[in-house]
């Protein structure tokens, strides 16, 4: 389905024109799955998730594949409109993201019964739906991750209410029609996918505090984790990351470059599994980067590089204590204004014009830099040279802060690739491929746009949004 520009600019404008809710309009979406206020989404989607209990496990997994159709087939429609309302990202990228989420998240066979028989008779458990839970969705992976988390929530047998980022509100808009009009359309009740037509902190918040929200489920920074875990609900958070990336002297140099380059670059490295900064042996240090700019990385030096700190962060002054002293400490932070941008526009803002086949900016610098301290979610790669391997994997762990996200390591060596992943304790840890590897680009295994390290669930999938329920059969059914 190919949907017009004008088309999405109207659904937008209808959603507006009925912001102030009518009485007689109280519980009617302004478009598929979008409501005036929390309330009116919570009870939404409710009533459809009561909808939804009566249906088969079957009937369900037609939903599903309901849903992953409609997703794949307009994957690039969702694309350009989060480019362009975002200004973030590779519209060719988040295309395959789309059908990523489309096809290989999991869905009802992810649901696992067991079962126990012996003397004392049969017990069973299964895997029950919590009921109607609050997901936030974050602006770097918009119509992604309610692809994703919507598939799973509903194979799981729940029903969902988004609280999208204001900044994606038209593609959320536009996510929630799609997979609401499938979800109809193959027999499923409407609304098992709700948000509301202003999204907002205060919206998240009030989602948060409803009584009807059994579960959150929260994709962002340490900000939105933190919230959804002192709400008192059950929470899962998929926090922050700052993936290192080790290239040791026994590595495929020549194909280490390639990976790296293609996983720092991906949708402008806004994906939290992306390399952040690259730490490599001194012996191999400059085959590496020489490899690097043949594979589409344009290299800095000097003054650009300060230059290039000036543009993209944002400096502070704090003070630190230092025996009976203060004294002024600088620090930075990102500016956001420059998340997901192109290298080459990141590029010509410091004075210099790469063709467009650069895909990524890579520089040498020391282990304090901010490149290298702070997550930039740029196609902006620091690298460091160390003198072994030893202190690439305890830099490594530094830099990584204990979010225990994600890691990569580019070796022949099978006791340096152990010795890391033991040390750097990650939810993911990715040999010898890009880090999209770990999500299942190019890589075994299922997909996901929610991984839950702070609260310890890893990669999300439909399990995650269920609860075990036990049933116990004393003295019966045992037929041996």
């Amino acid at each position: 389905m190919n949907i017009p520009n004008e088309v999405i600019s109207q659904i937008v404008s209808q959603v507006m024109a009925n912001l102030q809710p009518q009485q007689e309009k109280k519980s009617t979406p302004l478009i598929p799955g979008v409501f005036s206020n929390v309330n009116q989404a919570v009870e939404a989607a409710k009533y459809a998730y009561l909808q939804l209990r009566t249906l088969s496990m079957a009937k369900r997994e037609e939903l599903i594949q309901a849903m992953r159709e409609a997703a794949f087939a307009n994957a690039r429609e969702l694309a350009e409109i989060a480019v362009r309302e975002t200004g973030m990202g590779r519209v060719s990228d988040k295309i395959l993201k789309n059908q990523l989420a489309a096809r290989k998240t999991p869905g009802t066979e992810d649901l696992k019964t067991e079962s126990w028989t012996g003397d004392d008779g049969l017990t069973l458990v299964e895997m029950g739906a919590y009921g109607v839970i609050g997901a936030i969705t974050p602006t770097t992976n918009p119509s992604e991750t309610i692809i994703c988390n919507g598939i799973g929530m509903i194979a799981a047998g729940n029903s969902v209410v988004f609280s999208p980022h204001p900044t994606a509100k038209e593609t959320s808009f536009l996510t929630l029609k799609i997979l609401n009009e499938a979800i109809v359309a193959a027999g499923g009740p409407a609304n098992l996918l709700t948000m509301v037509a202003e999204p907002s902190i205060e919206a998240a918040n009030e989602m948060m505090r409803h009584p009807g929200i059994i579960m959150l489920v929260a994709t962002g920074g340490p900000g939105v984790v933190k919230a959804v875990l002192s709400s008192g609900k059950k929470a899962i958070g998929a926090g922050a990351g700052n993936p290192p990336v080790i290239v040791d002297e026994t590595a495929d140099i020549p194909k280490a470059a390639r990976d790296i380059i293609a996983g720092s670059s991906f949708d402008n490295n806004l994906p939290c599994i992306a390399e952040k900064e690259c730490i490599v042996v001194g012996s191999v240090a400059d085959e590496l980067i020489t490899h690097m700019r043949r594979s589409g990385a344009y290299l800095i030096k000097g003054k650009e590089i300060d230059d290039l700190l000036k543009v993209v962060m944002t400096e502070k002054e704090e003070k630190i204590a230092e025996g009976c002293t203060v004294k002024p400490k600088k620090s930075y932070g990102i500016n956001k204004a420059w998340v997901g941008k192109d290298a080459q526009v990141i590029l010509k803002a410091i004075g210099i014009d790469v063709p467009s086949d650069v895909r990524a900016v890579i520089c040498e610098v020391e282990e304090d830099h901010p490149f290298v301290v702070e997550e930039l979610m740029m196609p902006i790669l620091p690298i460091v040279q160390v003198k072994n391997i030893d202190a690439a994997i305890a830099l490594g762990v530094k830099v990584e802060h204990g979010n225990r996200h994600t890691a990569i390591m580019h070796s022949k060596n099978v006791d340096n690739l152990t010795r890391f992943a033991r040390a750097v304790q990650t939810t993911i840890f990715v040999k010898n491929g890009p880090s999209y590897a770990g999500i299942g680009v190019g890589g075994e295994g299922y997909n996901t746009f929610t991984i839950a390290g702070p609260t310890g669930e890893g990669l999300t999938s439909a399990r995650t949004f269920t609860r075990q329920r036990r049933c116990v059969l004393v003295d019966g059914f045992k037929i041996v």
